[in-house]
């Protein structure tokens, strides 16, 4: 269908790749991966026909045809949502008038004549075109196609220029969606999407009936969409069969077998070096000493690139808060509307976070995420209801538009070395390193960087000096694959609380204890990650309440039996074995096996407490205190049994 031979192409005088050959398929379903400046984005551009190649040849097939999405830069305007989308049909809208002049035509000529044969021949060539494309369903097509990406009815009939950037990518995915080119070209197509709208294009691509090549740094997109895996590394195209999880057991075992040849060759032509230098002045060498020479001369060289080194950034530990974070207690934020009444956001909606709980915020958009978290960062009023900060609770908020309170005059190393002044400046440039910011980078002046550059560097600053309570609001929006590894190894090492949103399922499922899902105007609460939620909202248990996963918040005595069947419903039996899971599960029994002791000390305490009469309320308070703290306790210790044996089961 398209093919590459040979191609090579340059970005000023840097080389970005060379001898390329590819041979796209009908069926092709790749990811294009590789790190910053490899090239990627400027290959999809070439295969889209916008850049050309400075070597090699670009051949297609005749009668194929392209769709190409860039990360961003459309912009729509002069028609409605729906007749934007719609618009992609006009050919056959067109090619449907026809056949009504077609028939016009017929029904006046001479049934024998060259006129209407033609025009017949015509007709029937358009009626099997029509049929073909289901000419009748295009409204339903382009209704399920702007669902799908997000959109509600009500948004279809407004006009496109009112919408964000963010949205006019969508419309124009889903104007290419509906084309359904010969081979679809995505860069990035997850970037402006939610979960929801982020698995029904998986869903769709699942069933897309021709090729597509995609760039994504949404490790799970690639895992769950792509059967092969290009990779732009070392000035050189490299091809993996496989989804990205193989393509990186696969690159493994290519660069440990590099390595050993580069090795073999490296001690091949010290020991033919040696012996040239050692026999070079003998006569009787001369014909043995010409021979190693002309073979060292005719050695092509393996280059081993700078392999980008891991780096494991350990955030410095905050002080511990009290065991309850965070309480909310009914509720409520109500906006105005357009039409002059009132938007319902959340209504009475009440939860505890614990210590230590990384919560996962999902929902829709503008299901009200950006809203909670902001009220519960206090940048927000609540319209009504209470939120109570638990004791020695220090809060910090990440936005998605973070970089707006930088000090644009500041260079960046000088920034982050005042935040975090215990910390060296190797290690601050090494993390820097892993947020894109290399070289002479760190001594930019924070006003030149774009958005999302500083939004990167925002990221960066806060990990430095974290607060014991973190909220973040899409922390990995404009972060690759490599950073946000970086920051999820750093979270999960972090002993403070995390209340965050994303759209990335592979950090979701890696750091979620628990997830929150803002669903009309309530939050519902699911123990476990992205994948166990999942699980129940398609048919496994019902999502647990508040009180079922916070046994903090149980004031009425609870018979030891349920306090067994509520922890037994919150920690349900793993199906599979799961490296993630496993490291959640393992995580959870250190911090229950560090937190029992204290409840037990409390427990021995309020006993000691309780035997000191002081007055009737005291005691009755200090009994209701014990009685809590029991139940705690009981519940804490089906916990670790629970875990232990799964624990053993998984290992096992």
């Amino acid at each position: 269908m398209l093919q590459l031979s040979g191609a090579g192409k340059r970005f000023g005088q840097k080389l970005l790749f060379e001898d390329a050959n590819w041979l796209i398929t009908p069926d092709e379903r790749t990811g294009l991966v590789g790190g910053n400046g490899t090239g990627k984005s400027t290959l999809l551009k070439v295969l889209a026909g916008i850049e050309q190649l400075d070597m090699g040849e670009l051949t297609r097939v005749k009668g194929m045809t392209l769709g190409y999405l860039p990360q961003d830069g459309l912009a729509l305007r002069g028609r409605t949502v729906f007749a934007e989308c719609l618009s992609v049909f006009d050919h056959l809208h067109a090619m449907e008038a026809e056949s009504i002049d077609l028939m016009d035509t017929m029904s006046t000529a001479d049934p024998k004549s060259k006129e209407y044969q033609t025009a017949a021949d015509r007709y029937s060539d358009i009626a099997d075109q029509l049929h073909v494309h289901d000419i009748y369903t295009l409204d339903s097509q382009v209704g399920a196609v702007l669902g799908g990406l997000g959109f509600s009815k009500e948004d279809w009939e407004r006009q496109t220029e009112e919408f964000s950037g963010g949205w006019q990518m969508r419309i124009a995915l889903a104007k290419l969606l509906l084309q359904k080119p010969s081979l679809l070209l995505l860069d990035e197509p997850t970037n402006h999407l939610d979960l929801e709208s982020r698995n029904w294009l998986e869903n769709y691509l699942h069933g897309y009936e021709n090729a597509f090549i995609l760039i994504s740094h949404d490790r799970y997109f690639l895992d769950v969409t792509v059967s092969k895996t290009v990779e732009l590394w070392n000035k050189r195209m490299h091809t993996y069969h496989g989804n990205y999880e193989k393509f990186v057991a696969q690159k493994e075992e290519r660069r440990t077998q590099l390595m050993n040849a580069y090795k073999n060759q490296k001690d091949r032509i010290e020991a033919l070096e040696a012996f040239i230098n050692r026999f070079r002045a003998q006569a009787t060498k001369a014909k043995q000493v010409q021979s190693r020479i002309k073979e060292l001369e005719k050695i092509e060289r393996i280059e081993v690139p700078e392999d980008e080194a891991t780096i494991h950034f350990t955030i410095p530990q905050p002080p511990a808060s009290g065991r309850t974070v965070i309480e909310v207690i009914g509720l409520t934020k109500h906006f105005p509307a357009r039409d002059g009444g009132v938007k319902r956001v959340l209504e009475d909606v009440s939860f505890t976070i614990e210590r230590g709980d990384r919560i996962a915020l999902v929902g829709a958009n503008g299901a009200g995420k950006s809203t909670l978290i902001r009220m519960l960062a206090g940048l927000d009023a609540p319209t009504s209801g209470e939120i109570k900060l638990g004791h020695n609770v220090l809060a910090d908020y990440f936005a998605q538009d973070q970089y707006k309170v930088l000090d644009g005059s500041a260079k960046m190393l000088d920034d982050i070395s005042a935040t975090a002044l215990k910390v060296p400046v190797v290690e601050l440039r090494s993390l820097l390193g892993c947020f894109m910011f290399s070289g002479d980078d760190v001594f930019k002046q924070l006003g030149v960087l774009s958005g999302g550059e500083r939004n990167r560097y925002a990221m960066a600053k806060m990990l430095v000096s974290p607060a014991n309570m973190l909220l973040l609001d899409e922390p990995t929006n404009h972060l690759d694959l490599r950073a946000k590894d970086v920051l999820l190894d750093a979270i999960r090492n972090f002993t403070g609380t995390v209340l965050f949103v994303s759209h990335d399922r592979y950090f979701i499922d890696g750091l979620a204890t628990r997830v929150f899902e803002v669903e009309e105007r309530r939050v519902h609460i699911y123990p476990g990650n992205y994948e166990d939620y999942l699980w129940r909202k398609q048919g496994g248990p019902d999502k647990v309440t508040a009180s079922v996963t916070n046994f903090s918040s149980v004031t009425a005595p609870v018979a030891h039996v349920e306090v067994a069947a509520l922890v037994k419903a919150a920690v349900a039996p793993v199906k599979k074995v799961n490296p993630i899971k496993l490291k959640q599960l393992e995580d959870r029994l250190a911090f229950v096996e560090t937190d029992m002791p204290r409840l037990e000390g409390e427990i021995a305490k309020a006993e000691e407490q309780l035997g000191m009469y002081s007055s009737a309320e005291e005691s009755q308070r200090l009994a209701t205190n014990l009685e809590r703290m029991r139940i705690d306790h009981a519940a804490m210790m089906v916990e670790w049994e629970t875990l232990t044996e799964q624990l053993e089961e998984q290992r096992a």
